[in-house]
């Protein structure tokens, strides 16, 4: 079946910091759009724009031909997609659903075989760029899966996504994704404590940004969340507790394989002791910078 936009009805849900404006390009490229969202404020401005409400994950799953998700923790993918009112139960045969949630690789592995049990395709696909890359769809798009149904709805990943990979079976896409948060990390520490020495030091922190960027240092964290943690700004465009989320979740995979990561370990210690302080857990990952700022 072509999923060409004019002919495709895509049910989103999850439509919070990064899922409004992936399912905005999806608008725009012209395919019908039905969405849920448990807060329906939300979703309005879709609305207004043509996008119509559906009052359940059922509703959404038996009016699509794909279903993309992206809400916030592995329990919610699991409510969302299994058990009696889940997609799979209510998906059209031949359906795609795409989980971009960035949630557990077992979870995806039980999704997509109950899915493929009823003739439906799950694919895990996380997504990396945070708040500005699902603005500017300029995600990188990670994912597991059938290769086939990957192949089917590739043009679709690419009204939100830049570089979109396919990296194996069922799980790979969240396994990569973890992969991703591990070297985030501990970059976004190592520009914390940069800054931290550089203002103990009396240096221009602005000026010293603009010198090493353009060296080794350089990063995308030194350039987009450095200039921010100087300015105070800790405004989320991704929450620290959905990077908690996601560093647990590699911690425990990692330790299941036997794999020792312990600049992962020392940063979800900093990560939840920030997360466990008075609106810590709401902060963006820059926030990470309020403790060393106020130390430095």
């Amino acid at each position: 079946m072509s999923l060409a936009p004019a002919r495709t009805t895509v049910g989103f849900i999850g439509t919070g910091v990064m899922g409004r404006s992936m399912a905005g390009h999806l608008q725009a490229a012209g395919y019908a759009l039905r969405i849920y969202n448990r807060t329906r404020a939300k979703a309005e401005e879709l609305l207004r724009r043509g996008a119509v409400w559906c009052d359940s994950p059922a509703a959404v799953a038996a009016a699509s031909d794909v279903v993309v998700t992206i809400v916030g923790f592995p329990q919610d993918v699991s409510e969302i997609y299994l058990g009696e009112h889940g997609l799979v139960a209510n998906a059209r045969t031949g359906a795609i659903l795409i989980d971009m949630t960035t949630s557990s690789p077992d979870l995806a592995g039980q999704i997509a075989a109950a899915a493929a049990a009823r003739g439906v395709c799950a694919l895990d696909a996380p997504v990396t760029g945070g708040d500005k890359g699902a603005r500017e769809a300029t995600l990188t798009i990670l994912v597991g899966g059938d290769k086939a149904g990957f192949e089917r709805v590739r043009p679709l990943l690419a009204r939100m996504g830049r570089k979109i990979v396919h990296l194996g079976a069922a799980g790979a896409g969240q396994h990569a994704k973890l992969a991703n948060q591990i070297a985030i990390a501990g970059t976004i520490q190592g520009v914390c404590e940069a800054l931290a020495y550089a203002q103990r030091m009396g240096l221009d922190s602005v000026r010293l940004l603009d010198a090493i960027d353009s060296g080794a240092a350089g990063s995308w964290q030194l350039r987009n969340c450095g200039p921010k943690m100087l300015a105070g700004d800790f405004a989320p465009g991704f929450f620290v507790k959905h990077f908690v989320k996601d560093m647990r979740l590699a911690l425990e995979a990692s330790q299941r394989a036997g794999i020792e990561l312990p600049a992962l370990q020392l940063a979800l210690e900093r990560y939840a002791r920030l997360a466990a302080t008075s609106g810590g857990s709401e902060l963006g990952t820059q926030g990470l910078f309020r403790e060393y700022g106020e130390k430095a």
